[in-house]
């Protein structure tokens, strides 16, 4: 006498109750009004790696590059930090010409 196996029961189909299933997730931090603060912290974190792989290519020490930027080495360390999304021009400029680059920056369609 064998046992018959109990018939598989599948899940039924739910409607998608997350309403974010679908969209964008630029569209969601949009909604949360989180998009800039995304945006420029993502843009910080790039241009952070972009000089550290500067620094590593030509070998500077962050003690030698902030003497190349005219700056200190704390200030230099707040802005290779890429945490730390209050970054201006001038120093980035000025970092980036230290490290034998220059700073190229420009705006794309959203």
């Amino acid at each position: 006498m064998t046992a018959k196996t109990p018939p598989c029961r599948a899940r039924p189909i739910r409607e998608a109750s997350n309403r974010h299933l679908g969209t964008d997730f630029d569209d969601v931090l949009h909604e949360q009004g989180l998009y800039d603060e995304a945006q420029a912290i993502a843009v910080k974190r790039m241009l952070a790696f972009e000089l550290g792989r500067g620094m590593v290519k030509v070998q500077l020490t962050r003690t030698t590059m902030a003497k190349r930027m005219g700056t200190t080495r704390v200030q230099l360390d707040r802005l290779l930090n890429p945490d730390d999304p209050a970054t201006t021009l001038q120093p980035l400029a000025r970092a980036a010409g230290a490290a034998g680059e220059r700073a190229k920056i420009s705006l794309v369609k959203a």
